[in-house]
């Protein structure tokens, strides 16, 4: 006997279903955007090379990716907001083990391998899967940029205060603060378990595909590879500037306070970009806005390391790339549906997500290595600025309509 409407308790209707996924989102991505401001103390206090911390860091990147697609396919099967739990306890885990251990390997298995996993079983791209099913086809590409805008906003929240507690109580016990934080995505994940009640089951327009068919028509579909090939750059562009802009700018005498007030600045004025990428990819073609972002951020990136680095030209600089930031989330997960449709969303975006993950790696980890090796990290921000063109053109030729093997009969 269908239920109807009226028997839906209050707890399991969309909007609260809204809010505790971007409850979720803020935490999620507000503690791991915090980590850069570590990378210095645990160096400096293990008398470690960066590269050490950097490559935990890199790995924690390439393990979220890794693991995204296989959260996704678990997402799809038995609900999002089991996942999401479980991820809460390994992501809270790891970031014990970050405080904790002394050796570079130890380090890299917590901070590293169960860090990683741990974001994506409970990553904001689970959540907006979870969103995509329970709001109308013109309305998707906004709650993706409610969400998004959500994990900007968890940025705007814990980075500063990641490096406030660092100042405050010292490095260990930030790390242990945070990780008690992470818990909170448990209760915050209950009203999600309304979609562990049904199987997923195709919506009207799409066709009734197994999921391994589904994958093996993705992956024949050109456009599904150039949005892969484009978040790449995505992925290594993020994560860099996370995890190695806190020690640049202090290099160049930006004080703690100052870095903290500048990456914060980065999610606040994300929640205003990712939320009006939302709005505008309801509106127009998704594809070319998404080259225009790549764009710019190459374009703004070329003025900040040619200029002088000042208080004033980093807070118009991260303010500026915040608009940016996450920008590109709404319209390559509204693409994936508008291609693909909702059935299998989370599984086809997590192959997208991990191409952005081995993109972070490579960010991250040449971060570091390239900085021990040079002083400098200006090969990679040229990197970055290349990378950026390269993912504004491949965009461009991308066809946003349902691929003809994913439509119904």
């Amino acid at each position: 006997m269908p239920v109807t409407a009226a028997r839906i308790p209050w707890y399991y209707t969309p909007a609260v279903l809204i809010v505790a996924g971007c409850l979720v989102a803020i935490v999620n991505f507000g503690v791991r955007s915090s980590f850069g401001f570590f990378t210095a103390p645990i160096s400096e206090a293990h008398q470690w090379p960066r590269e050490i911390f950097s490559f935990a860091l890199a790995m924690q990147n390439l393990l979220w990716g890794v693991a995204t697609p296989i959260a996704g396919m678990l997402a799809d099967r038995y609900g999002s907001a089991r996942v999401l739990m479980t991820g809460a306890v390994v992501y809270s885990i790891g970031t014990v083990m970050m405080a904790f251990t002394d050796t570079p390997v130890m380090f890299t298995i917590g901070g590293g391998i169960l860090v990683g996993i741990g974001i994506a079983l409970s990553s904001f791209s689970i959540v907006m899967a979870a969103l995509g099913r329970i709001v109308p086809p013109e309305k998707r590409s906004w709650a993706f940029g409610i969400a998004t805008a959500s994990g900007s906003l968890g940025q705007f929240i814990f980075a500063p205060l990641g490096a406030a507690l660092i100042s405050a109580y010292g490095w260990q016990h930030a790390l242990t603060v945070l990780s008690l934080c992470i818990l909170l995505i448990i209760p915050f994940a209950l009203p999600l378990m309304v979609q562990n009640r049904t199987e997923t089951k195709p919506n009207a327009g799409e066709a009734d595909l197994t999921m391994r068919q589904a994958l093996g028509m993705a992956f024949g579909h050109g456009s599904y590879w150039l949005l892969i090939s484009g978040f790449f750059v995505c992925g290594f562009q993020l994560a860099f500037i996370t995890v190695h802009l806190p020690p640049y700018l202090g290099e160049h005498g930006i004080s703690k306070e100052v870095a903290g007030i500048a990456m914060g600045s980065i999610g606040l004025f994300n929640v205003i970009g990712s939320y009006a990428s939302g709005v505008i990819g309801g509106r127009m073609e998704k594809r070319v806005p998404l080259a225009i972002i790549y764009l710019l951020r190459s374009v703004l990136v070329t003025a900040f390391i040619l200029l002088p680095i000042t208080p004033v030209t980093t807070l118009i600089f991260t303010a500026s790339l915040g608009l940016l930031w996450l920008s590109t989330v709404p319209f390559t997960m509204a693409l994936v549906t508008v291609m693909f449709g909702t059935r299998y969303m989370a599984t086809l975006y997590g192959f997208v997500f991990l191409s952005h993950q081995v993109g972070s790696f490579l960010g991250v980890w040449l971060g570091g290595k390239l900085y021990d090796q040079f002083g400098t990290y200006d090969p990679v921000w040229w990197m970055g600025v290349g990378l950026g063109l390269f993912a504004f053109i491949v965009h461009l030729p991308i066809r946003e309509q349902r691929a003809p093997q994913m439509a119904a009969a």
